[in-house]
């Protein structure tokens, strides 16, 4: 199984045709044939003749290989993405002969959202407006309240119904809670929109001129924008650097910090229904597997 094999159009696979499948596509394609064949049975369409199930399995040499791998940004990397959307620019906005597509308040919040947040570039786009809740001993208060210390407050951010769970809220970085509240204070007034997962009509807030933020927007723009603002390439070994990426970043940061998160608040922290699909984000480093070895005596 190659890349290239039984289809009609191979334009944008670059160098990549010919080459072997990785073991996760091999396993999705036959689990892709095993369920149609299965189809065709229960709809009549063909005679049980055999056993789906069992014929078309997936074999050994390729479970073998399936296991949790997350593709996460080098730390060196991720630091100067950092910088970069700390330090954004309204110089650094990609410009057309009319200007800013978007207001340099709202590129800085979904910037440093998709940075901060660990949250898919879907779920940042069907962010609502405020999302941003501020709290000191359990107690709302607003954000621009200066009897707090900043350090002594809690910036949750509310995530919408997404792709394995219900509405959530998570702590975050008080500067991401800065930033959207500072493109919510410049937001116009728009229509409400529909929510693509819950059909709700919500106020969604990287909306402008009655258009929602695309879903590939972080991708598209904001990535390129960063990495050439950081003097760093858009791809590494692993292969390019995307909004998803950034999230298994973050999660195995965070399995591996100083005082780490557990399993389970990470599981809670990332929005996942089961501590297995949380495995597939979180990679242990060696330094932590060596640090617990050594603990161990």
């Amino acid at each position: 199984m190659k890349v290239g094999d039984y289809v009609q159009r191979t334009a944008g696979l670059g160098n990549r045709l010919g080459k072997p499948l990785e073991a996760a596509t091999k396993a999705g394609q036959i689990t892709a044939l095993r369920t149609f064949f299965k189809d065709c049975q229960e709809w009549e369409w063909l005679p049980r003749s055999f056993d789906p199930l069992r014929a078309l399995a997936i074999p050994h040499s390729i479970t073998a290989l399936l296991g949790p791998d997350p593709r996460v940004i080098a730390d060196e990397i991720l630091a100067k993405l950092l910088w970069a959307g700390l330090n954004l620019e309204v110089a650094d906005l990609p410009q057309a002969q009319a200007g800013h597509f978007y207001p340099f308040e709202l590129v800085r919040a979904v910037t440093l959202t998709w940075l901060f947040s660990g949250q898919r570039s879907n779920e940042i786009a069907r962010l609502r407006v405020g999302c941003i809740r501020w709290q000191h001993d359990g107690a709302p208060i607003t954000g621009d309240s200066h009897q707090i210390l900043a350090r002594d407050s809690v910036c949750l951010l509310g995530v919408p119904p997404h792709k394995t769970g219900t509405a959530f809220s998570k702590p975050v970085d008080p500067i991401l809670g800065q930033a959207i509240d500072a493109w919510q204070a410049v937001r116009p007034d728009q229509p409400k929109f529909t929510d693509r997962r819950t059909g709700e009509h919500v106020d969604l807030l990287f909306a402008i001129r009655a258009r929602r933020v695309s879903t590939h927007y972080i991708n598209n723009t904001v990535i390129p924008m960063l990495c050439r603002k950081a003097g760093v390439p858009a791809a590494d070994v692993r292969g390019n650097i995307t909004s998803h990426r950034t999230r298994s970043t973050i999660a195995s940061q965070l399995y591996n910090a100083m005082e780490p998160m557990t399993l389970f608040e990470l599981q809670a922290w990332l929005g996942h229904r089961s501590p297995q699909s949380t495995q597939y984000y979180a990679k242990i480093t060696p330094n932590t597997l060596s640090k617990a070895y050594s603990e161990a005596g």
